[in-house]
């Protein structure tokens, strides 16, 4: 049997270990958010000399002149008050509330027009239906472009128990609805651990939501104006909601609606207590589902917190 000459690979082993790494990298594409093509040819903009010549002679071209404009005074601008809609008087539903009056549809406003506007639209709702709706046509946050759906909530409104995550991931982006992926799964049999069923009618009931409602691209963390924009609209929701006690999964859940500055491991397991706008309702802070995948042994800890919560319930029900 003669040997197989250096490089050969009969068993095209290369082969398929090349497109199983195209396919890996793709993946990690699409999960980032790249969805275009910028050549048809990829350029290591890294090496130089491999960088087409005309792209250094537009990096060296001079900028073209600018006219100096001259000084304006502003004064401050009226903000008008939305409508039971949720849109600013006068403006079509093309472009929704957070954008400026007299823009093109989709165009983005400012951020502090986007957490006014915010404001506003997630105070003109009276029920939670007409919070989803207002939120489903809301412009103010650039998440709602790039994400598939909204992930306003799952579960029994009106239960005893709400819990908070963060943001949806990918399976809740597909499916429109929160902790539906293996955080979700695991989060349902914490529950069931204690005698709660998202699904279940009255005391053994969950509602369940996120901050921010829309996923962020590439499951990235969201950034302080997109949490600061969709803040308003999930207050409005505990408050319509209006669960006896509040638990906050993770710790951007539980700095931006309890106020800490403590990371998670300080504020899990304490009470807080929150004021919604109707009464003051007791919360408290726990691992998030997704930590626990990747940590288990600290689900002891999370442990501890669900029994805490059982209690108070027994104690509610007394």
């Amino acid at each position: 049997m003669s040997a197989d000459p250096p490089g050969s690979d009969p068993a095209g082993l290369a082969t398929a270990t090349g497109r199983a790494a195209a396919r890996d990298l793709l993946a990690f594409y699409l999960e980032a958010g790249v969805d275009a093509l910028l050549a048809e040819e990829p350029v290591d903009r890294l090496r130089p000399e491999e960088v087409p010549e005309q792209v250094f002679a537009q990096a060296r071209a001079p900028a073209p002149a600018r006219e100096a404009a001259p000084p304006t005074l502003r004064t401050p601008a009226v903000r008008p008050a939305l409508d039971r809609g949720g849109n600013l008087p006068g403006m079509s539903t093309a472009h929704g509330p957070g954008a400026p009056a007299g823009s093109p549809a989709g165009a983005p406003a400012a951020p502090e027009e986007a957490v006014m506007a915010a404001r506003e639209a997630a105070r003109s709702a009276a029920t939670l239906d007409e919070l989803a709706a207002i939120l489903a046509r809301f412009e103010g946050c650039a998440l709602k472009a790039t994400a598939t759906r909204l992930c306003f909530a799952d579960g029994t409104p009106g239960a005893p128990v709400m819990f908070v995550g963060e943001a949806p991931g990918r399976d809740e982006d597909i499916e429109g609805l929160p902790f539906v992926g293996r955080s979700g799964k695991l989060l349902d049999r914490m529950m069931a651990a204690i005698g709660l069923d998202r699904h279940a009618p009255g005391d053994n009931g969950a509602y369940i939501a996120n901050v921010v409602p829309w996923r962020p691209p590439g499951n990235r963390t969201p950034t302080p104006l997109e949490t600061q924009t969709c803040l308003p609209f999930v207050l409005r929701q505990i408050e319509l909601a209006d669960p006896d006690i509040l638990v906050c999964l993770g710790a951007p859940a539980a700095q931006t609606l309890i106020g800490t500055k403590e990371g998670i491991m300080r504020t899990r397991g304490r009470w807080f207590t929150i004021h919604t706008g109707k009464r003051e309702i007791r919360a408290i802070a726990t691992l998030h589902p997704a930590y626990l995948l990747r940590q288990p042994l600290a689900k002891r800890l999370a442990w501890r917190d669900f029994l805490a919560v059982k209690a108070a319930l027994a104690e509610r029900t007394r």
